[in-house]
């Protein structure tokens, strides 16, 4: 497996995997592992019915009680158009295709729409556990907007028979206080229904595209995940972060944003990925709620890719990835290898914490 793993990385291997220098140190960090749920969640105040299926959600797939998540989400078809999406693998038009790719692939969950999860409810709710998104961006408005919008209520998806339900919120941009309270008003009434929560922490405002793209900055995508726990997601969905220094950068010049100490840059994180996805664990309470890193968009070198965030998630002390169009935008069978591949950097015991 770990042979497999650096004929993946390439010559990003030894940088990836021999990395034992991180500025914020392992044994403070709360690490997945198989009595996660009991660990972390049980001394908290979710209820019972909360810790069922977050235990659900850890119990399923190839990655069953290890502390870790492989999770399929498919929720393009609104976020960025069904043709658009499904136009390289039409299949996945129709919405079994997506739960049974999950299925297949050996995910613990798979993450999706009202609709899609709805339609196979009956055959599939008690195979896999769903996480029902609730929000979307819709891209018929014109022009196009980019806000979150309430496509269902918590309760539909607890009558469904969902484990957990899914938000985005897009921190940053002029919609955010709006899309924080209704966000937050449903994760309440989820936990209250016995429902576990993750929150897609993506940031959203075209001030933070500069001289590099600051909405993957490990500071400004860290101060979201933190607003995310706030607000008692259980799980964080971030995407990897590419750079740092975004409080930095947008202070220049006479504005002011935000508040910031040059020590998160020199004391507790470094330019290594895995210093900078580790500091978006430390912002999700030092893991006690988990990271899972999203895939990322369709490419050239998609396998690399995948085990390679995988690498960095899993070193950094993150609890997963969550892998959609990677996946989907393919035939099954080779969706299927892709995120056995990637499940298996989470197997492989030679692929430690650093």
């Amino acid at each position: 497996m770990i042979k497999d793993i650096q004929k993946h990385l390439g010559d990003k291997a030894a940088d990836l995997l021999d990395f034992k220098t991180p500025k914020i140190p392992k044994d403070r960090l709360h690490l997945p592992g198989p009595d996660f749920v009991d660990r972390i969640f049980a001394p908290s105040d979710r209820s019972n019915r909360v810790l069922a299926n977050l235990q659900r959600l850890f119990s399923g797939g190839r990655l069953a009680h290890t502390g870790y998540l492989s999770i399929l989400p498919v929720d393009q078809g609104i976020e960025h158009s069904a043709g658009a999406s499904f136009a390289k693998n039409p299949d996945y038009f129709d919405a079994e295709n997506i739960v049974k790719l999950a299925v297949e692939g050996g995910c613990n969950a798979v993450a999706s729409t009202f609709g899609v999860l709805g339609m196979c409810a009956r055959k599939y709710a008690h195979r896999i556990p769903f996480i029902v998104k609730i929000n979307h961006n819709e891209l018929l408005t014109y022009p196009n907007k980019f806000d979150q919008i309430m496509f269902g209520t918590v309760r539909e998806a607890a009558e469904m028979g969902a484990a957990a339900v899914g938000a985005t919120i897009y921190f940053g941009s002029s919609e955010s206080g709006r899309q924080i309270v209704e966000v937050a008003q449903a994760f309440a009434a989820a936990h209250e229904l016995g429902l576990a929560t993750v929150l897609w922490c993506y940031l959203r405002n075209s001030a933070f595209k500069k001289e590099h793209d600051y909405h993957v900055a490990a500071d400004l995508t860290g101060q979201a995940n933190h607003l995310g726990v706030t607000i008692q997601a259980d799980i964080i969905k971030q995407k990897l972060p590419e750079t740092n220094h975004g409080f930095e950068a947008l202070n220049l010049g006479t504005s002011a944003y935000g508040k910031f100490d040059k020590r998160i840059y020199t004391e507790l994180c470094s330019d290594h990925p895995i210093d900078l996805c580790r500091y978006q664990v430390a912002n999700c309470y030092m893991g006690r709620a988990g990271l899972i890193n999203s895939g990322g968009a369709s490419g050239k070198n998609d396998l690399a890719e995948a085990v390679a965030t995988a690498v960095i998630n899993k070193r950094a002390g993150g609890t997963g990835l969550i892998s959609g169009r990677k996946a989907f935008q393919r035939p099954m069978k080779e969706g299927v290898a892709l995120l056995n591949a990637i499940q298996d950097v989470y197997l492989c015991q030679e692929v430690t914490v650093a």
